[in-house]
């Protein structure tokens, strides 16, 4: 069984954590990653750097940008990340966009993370229905769980749709807005959360956008298994904060059940 939906099974809320892979340097990649797991992270997804992040807000573009300038390309994620699993456990997903993928070669890309380990993918700008036509198979082929969002505005119809495409979760954006816009959630997203809940999804969904502290965890998960953490971790780690002790904001609730 694929670890994604492993850690699914298991009785809590599933806190996740994205970050820029090669931010804030080149070579950070790998202790940050082992050090969330070692504070108690249940899974991280790991930023691909792209040029054009369309989803992306000012804080993660800035340290994708800064990847990039620091050097890193999808080659040296795949060394970086080569001997992963010989210290890590917990699931693994990269977050980027299609055109990197398609670069590379969708196979030789989708292949090359069954060698590495990794669980899934994140692709904002890979259409749904695209997926399931041109690309399904080959991200099955090789155990590769491809992980959809879903927005406020996103119709019911869409919604099942995704819904019976997912093998995973469902990846539920907070606002229409982009990442790291939130100081809180309102009246009306709070309906939204409770709107999909009621729609009794195969796939469970975790919250992302606007979860910076533990109110907004709290509420995220409410209705949801789990929620992500992207923008304020990045600030964590442009201040030099101990990741440990960025953790430990959400620690508590994260060990709910």
């Amino acid at each position: 069984m694929n670890r994604i939906n492993q850690k699914l099974q298991e009785d809590k809320k599933i806190l996740s954590i994205y970050f820029s892979a090669g931010y804030p340097n080149l070579n950070d990649t790998v202790q940050i990653i082992q050090d969330l797991e070692k504070s108690g992270v249940d899974m991280i997804e790991i930023g691909l750097p792209f040029s054009d992040p369309l989803a992306d807000g000012p804080t993660i573009q800035k340290s994708s940008t800064k990847a990039l300038q620091n050097g890193m390309t999808t080659k040296l994620l795949f060394e970086q990340l080569s001997n992963i699993r010989e210290s890590v456990k917990i699931p693994l997903i990269i977050m980027g966009y299609f055109n990197p993928m398609l670069q590379y070669g969708v196979e030789a890309f989708c292949k090359k993370c069954q060698e590495i380990g990794i669980d899934g993918l994140i692709l904002p700008d890979l259409p749904v229905d695209i997926y399931d036509e041109q690309y399904k198979d080959i991200f099955e082929k090789y155990g590769l769980i491809n992980i959809f969002l879903i927005t406020p505005q996103t119709s019911e119809s869409r919604i099942r749709y995704i819904d019976s495409v997912s093998n995973g979760f469902i990846y539920m954006v907070s606002s229409a807005s982009v990442t790291g816009n939130s100081d809180g959630f309102g009246i009306e997203q709070e309906k939204y959360f409770e709107r999909i809940h009621k729609m009794k999804l195969n796939n469970p969904q975790i919250v992302g956008f606007g979860i910076n502290d533990k109110q907004t965890f709290t509420q995220a998960t409410k209705f949801a298994k789990g929620a992500i953490v992207g923008s304020s971790f990045i600030k964590s780690l442009t201040n030099n904060e101990a990741i440990d002790c960025f953790v430990e904001r959400f620690a508590m609730i994260n060990k709910q059940k």
